[in-house]
């Protein structure tokens, strides 16, 4: 710990982010779908779970890498984390302006539309990037992690159809977690449709289906 007369500063400084874009491959895009890894993961992790969902070749994918890189254990394999408690607020709006620099590089798909999607981590800096930055959202599709007790708690945020779901086995997003996050979302009045799964802390291949049907029921209107 420092001690009582350090004096604490923030610097603001630049970064490079890793982006990875995949183009619609069935014409013109549908809107961009932009995803957000968990801890210890990387935008290719990511951007392969976006491939798996139903109908994903009708959008452009936007996967995002956290800023904050390390190799994982003893190894030179990298992973990357959103942020931690340390100098949250300004974190939070460090990565808010950096997904939109991302979705900016696809600004002519995503004039039709963004659903941000993510995973355990990712699934808050989903929640904030589509409540808190500066274009609407479609969509969110929140997956093995919760929602942002701050953005539940705001009455001035608007939340879009969000998709939220739950691992009946995950040890991380809890059947409790889940539960509040159900209640928080039932009070802001919000639209959402619940998946629950028998699986861990896990991404799986019917979460994908799922994720998929509401997509384009979404789209349907």
């Amino acid at each position: 710990m420092p001690s009582d007369t350090a004096e604490l500063h923030h610097i603001d400084t630049t970064t490079h982010g890793r982006v990875l874009v995949r183009r619609a491959r069935t014409g013109p895009a549908r809107g961009v779908l932009a995803g957000f890894h968990g801890y210890t993961e990387t935008a290719a992790i990511q951007l392969a779970r976006l491939e798996q969902i139903p109908g994903a070749g009708a959008w452009t994918l936007l996967s995002v890498q956290a800023l904050h890189r390390f190799y994982r254990g003893r190894t030179r394999e990298v992973g990357a984390s959103w942020m931690t408690h340390e100098d949250r607020e300004i974190a939070i709006a460090d990565n808010v302006a950096y997904v939109e620099a991302a979705v900016r590089l696809v600004a002519d798909d995503a004039a039709a539309g963004v659903v941000y999607a993510g995973f355990s981590q990712g699934v808050a800096m989903a929640f904030r990037a589509a409540l808190l930055g500066p274009r609407a959202a479609l969509g969110v599709i929140a997956v093995g992690g919760d929602v942002p007790p701050e953005l539940l708690s705001s009455r001035e945020l608007a939340f879009p159809p969000v998709f939220l779901a739950h691992g009946t086995a995950d040890e991380w997003y809890t059947k409790p977690k889940f539960d509040t996050d159900v209640a928080g979302l039932t009070s802001r009045g919000a639209t959402f449709e619940i998946f629950e799964y028998d699986a861990p802390h896990e991404w799986t291949p019917g979460v994908s289906a799922a994720a998929g049907a509401w997509l384009a029921h979404l789209m349907r209107g």
